[in-house]
């Protein structure tokens, strides 16, 4: 897996925002990344110092469209933090 393939797209909510003034970002990763590949992944692309990785997974919702259903798919969320070194990374700079 590249670097590029592995991080799919930041998150930015509210909480998110928040949670930058103390050097945590999130992003939405692929579901078969481990925290090893994920901080492997954002070092290589950001350029920064990663301290930790913490993972969380969300199952697919049930969807029903008429008498048909199914699942939304599933995601996997990945906040990493940075070292107190290392610098912020501009994607999140409004």
């Amino acid at each position: 897996m590249e670097a590029r393939d592995i991080i799919k797209r930041p998150v930015i909510t509210e909480r998110t925002s928040e949670q930058m003034e103390f050097k945590k970002y999130t992003f939405e990763v692929d579901t078969r990344a481990n925290k090893s590949f994920i901080k492997q992944a954002i070092e290589e692309v950001f350029g920064v110092k990663v301290e930790k990785v913490n993972v969380q997974n969300y199952k697919g919702k049930l969807k029903r469209m008429g008498k048909h259903s199914g699942y939304t798919n599933r995601r996997r969320k990945a906040i990493v933090t940075l070292t107190a070194d290392s610098k912020d990374i501009e994607l999140f700079e409004v």
